[in-house]
């Protein structure tokens, strides 16, 4: 699948254009050229950096780009890897966890079943210069089980998460390959494995189906958690998981915040419960730091007061440095009541609306105080202590 200069030179000039009307007036004569302008518009921001350091990098179809890490996680999972070491991607796909652990790890085994993603990924490798990864088309569990070279220090697995009929699915055991079953193949194969898996999934669960899980993390941004990776330590006895270390990172634009917590910590973490009031500070936990399970230990942390046991939001008189969240200046706490909701509009006609354990969806409480989007104000429908539900309006 290697492609000549004609074929770039193309997809270089036609990289601005509209994919629709490339598929119409070319599709019959440069598909694969369409494809490369399409997976670059629809994922440059993703991979920029994988796009600036390889401009060809050859995407073998719009699925492997969707379905593909994007720079910044992969670039966390390299530090994951041990320095020097020999490692295999049972599921390497597009390439971008392979690239970048490729410059902390000495050998890289890339295995991939899908035959146009392997020899993409051979060319993209060969392309980036890059010359400790080997790559190899066939099923992770053949390879695995015909492997008769040194115990591999580190193998990295992300599951496909689509069951044969297209839909999704979340629990290791459904997904393809599955990882559980796959345990004592590794174990004998591997020192440790690093396992990718649905941000969906209970960290208990993980750890309950990952007996010789040593730590966790939970990956994500400012809006969202994007994925929950595990480490499965061979070497290490099966302990007692209310020890396990869970991180909650949250890559943004500008910096990486990290939140390490334990079940045991959470456990017994005391959280004092209050109302806020105009003038106090709102602090809203990153999502990573929410799938950590962290909802009483934040609060302690970080001296934090909680509006109720099941709504996870904060407030306190300022500022707390190093919070792994967002602070907002509270500007008003209101009722939900029926004449607070007639006047919210003309006060506030534009405004950011979101909702914590509040009994309707944040696209409900829109239309009832008939905002719209954008503005410099959020307001957070909250339950309270009391089981009182409240509009607190944030600059």
């Amino acid at each position: 699948m290697n492609m000549d200069n004609e074929f770039w030179k193309w997809v270089d000039e036609h990289g601005s254009d509209d994919p629709k009307k490339l598929w119409l007036k070319y599709g019959k004569t440069h598909e694969r050229q369409i494809v490369q302008v399409e997976c670059r518009q629809r994922f440059g921001k993703k991979l920029a950096a994988t796009l600036s350091r390889v401009p060809h990098w050859l995407f073998a179809s719009k699925l492997a780009g969707e379905q593909s890490t994007s720079d910044r996680l992969a670039a966390f999972h390299a530090r994951l890897v041990p320095e020097s070491c020999r490692m295999a991607d049972l599921t390497a796909g597009l390439g971008i966890d392979v690239l970048h652990c490729s410059a902390v790890a000495e050998d890289v085994t890339a295995v991939e079943i899908d035959p146009a993603k392997a020899e993409a990924l051979r060319a993209n490798m060969d392309e980036a210069g890059v010359g400790n990864v080997r790559v190899v088309c066939t099923d992770c569990r053949e390879w695995l089980e015909a492997y008769d070279g040194p115990r591999l220090d580190m193998v990295f697995i992300d599951p496909a998460r689509r069951a044969g009929d297209g839909g999704r699915v979340f629990a290791l055991a459904d997904c393809e390959p599955d990882v559980t079953a796959l345990l004592p193949l590794l174990r004998s194969k591997a020192h440790c494995v690093l396992v990718k898996m649905s941000p969906m999934l209970d960290i208990a669960s993980v750890m309950a189906a990952l007996p010789q899980c040593v730590h966790v993390w939970a990956l994500g941004t400012p809006t969202e958690c994007k994925e929950l990776v595990a480490l499965v330590d061979f070497e290490h006895g099966d302990t007692g998981h209310d020890d396990v270390a869970t991180d909650a990172v949250t890559i943004g634009a500008d910096a990486t915040h990290e939140f390490r917590c334990t079940r045991s910590e959470e456990m017994t973490a005391d959280a004092v419960y209050g109302r806020p009031r105009a003038g106090d500070w709102l602090c809203e936990p990153y999502p990573a730091v929410m799938k950590s399970g962290a909802v009483r230990l934040v609060a302690e942390r970080f001296g934090l007061q909680k509006l109720a046991a099941n709504t996870h939001a904060y407030f306190a008189p300022e500022r707390r440095a190093g919070f792994p969240g967002e602070q907002r200046r509270i500007v008003a706490v209101l009722p939900y009541a029926s004449k607070v909701l007639k006047r919210f509009k003309r006060e506030y006609p534009r405004c950011e609306v979101a909702v914590r354990n509040f009994g309707i969806s944040a696209e409900a409480l829109r239309a009832k105080l008939g905002v719209a989007d954008g503005g410099g104000v959020r307001v957070l429908g909250v339950t309270d202590i009391g089981n009182e539900r409240l509009l607190v309006v944030c600059e």
